[in-house]
């Protein structure tokens, strides 16, 4: 073998120690570690389907959802263009009241019930405790059933406060001495259903009638959520005669009514039918007296409850919307109750309403239901879960039926 050949022998061995000897072990281990983490993997997933897949299977669903449908939502311009309007509001009370749903004012004095079922007198700048409605103990959800829950509030022209309250009825209040007396109690049936949800009202102004929501015989305040999702047709607008003593059913079969309120002349009634985005009307006297018909259609939200404006109008609140261009979940699932059944086995109503986006919106209707004007709070800053929009004296008053405190808008600002 002549030195070339040395070499290139040498060089041979070489490249195969280098090859060989190091690069084995090194794929081994390699190996090894990937089914290590292979058999990691699949194992911590069936240990997360195996009680998921049970839970869905075995658990029963505290909802029977309905298949509902919806026209795709109004396109949010024009009218209904998105701003920050509502975040020109001032807090008020920050803190001190808790859930004011609802609003009326006699002369310069404003009146709103609470979370922990007080009626609550605002005057001067300072609030006080006017009445209570239920019994103690108060301030949790739990409570609500016997402690009292004031959802509508009005004032009549005769200066007596009427309050509807979601779990003990229809109330008249001295605004004045704070004396309560019951005029609608919940635990008599109206046609063989029970009075489960009682949520807005209104007044004619000579006080004879009153006007009134139930917004489910199934389903009470604190299962809103169940109630929204489910989608039965159970709720109903009601007449009660302060004179005659007598309950009456003027509209049923409805999915969730909420606001209530006559027209400017009280020839009709409207009603807000939040599960299905839109608001319905009944005639109460004049040549259509027994009708009934749609108000509006499609709404870009759900509505609560609705208000005159100065202008002849109404006010409609509303603290989820359903936005275009953009996604919402309520349409979505309104065709797949199944997968409504679904969440209800694994989440709770309180885990749900965290995954709503807060979008506050109120819109001023024309007095032929066409949207004049909006007023938005995109993520809700500052406005947040609004129920209500009361005009007095140039300002906005808006409700919350969770929100720890009263918002106020300048009209002559925006």
């Amino acid at each position: 073998m002549n030195e070339t050949d040395g070499l290139r022998y040498r060089r041979l061995n070489r490249a195969k120690i280098i090859t060989d000897e190091p690069q084995a072990p090194e794929n081994k281990n390699s190996s090894y570690s990937g089914k290590v983490f292979r058999v990691t993997l699949v194992t911590l997933a069936v240990s997360l389907l195996v009680p998921l897949i049970g839970a869905i299977i075995l658990l029963e669903s505290p909802v029977e959802p309905q298949y509902l449908s919806f026209l795709e939502p109004p396109l949010m311009s024009g009218a209904l263009e998105p701003n920050f309007k509502l975040r020109q509001a001032e807090r008020l009370f920050e803190g001190q009241l808790i859930g004011p749903e609802s609003m009326a004012n006699i002369g310069g004095v404003l009146y709103t019930g609470t979370a922990d079922g007080k009626i609550v007198k605002i005057e001067d700048g300072k609030m006080h405790t006017l009445a209570t409605l239920g019994r103690p103990p108060c301030g949790t959800q739990k409570d609500e059933l016997t402690c009292g829950r004031p959802l509508g509030i009005r004032a009549s022209q005769n200066r007596t406060l009427f309050v509807a309250d979601a779990y003990l009825g229809i109330f008249e209040v001295n605004p004045f001495t704070g004396k309560v007396k019951v005029l609608v109690p919940t635990q008599i049936p109206v046609n063989g259903k029970s009075l489960s949800f009682v949520n807005d009202l209104d007044v004619t102004r000579d006080g004879r009638k009153i006007y009134f929501t139930d917004s489910s015989s199934k389903w009470q305040r604190r299962d809103y959520a169940y109630l929204i999702m489910e989608g039965i047709n159970d709720g109903r607008l009601l007449e009660y005669d302060t004179f005659t003593k007598e309950v009456t059913v003027l509209m049923d079969d409805l999915r969730f009514p909420n606001g209530v309120q006559l027209s400017p002349n009280e020839d009709f009634v409207l009603v807000a039918e939040l599960t299905m985005a839109r608001i319905r009307r009944c005639y109460v006297s004049g040549l259509n007296k027994g009708g009934l018909d749609l108000f509006v259609e499609n709404l870009p939200g759900f509505p609560d409850n609705i208000r005159s404006s100065s202008s002849g109008g109404y006010w409609v609140a509303m603290s989820a919307v359903r936005p275009n261009p953009g996604f919402s979940m309520h349409d979505f699932l309104s065709q797949k109750p199944w997968i409504k059944k679904i969440i209800f086995k694994l989440l709770s109503q309180e885990t749900l309403m965290k995954f709503v986006p807060k979008y506050s919106l109120v819109v001023e209707l024309h007095d032929s239901g066409v949207c004049k004007r909006s007023f938005h709070d995109p993520h809700g800053t500052v406005a947040t879960y609004v129920s209500e929009a009361h005009e007095q004296d140039g300002y906005l008053y808006l409700g919350s039926f969770r929100s720890p405190f009263l918002c106020r808008l300048n009209l002559n600002e925006v």
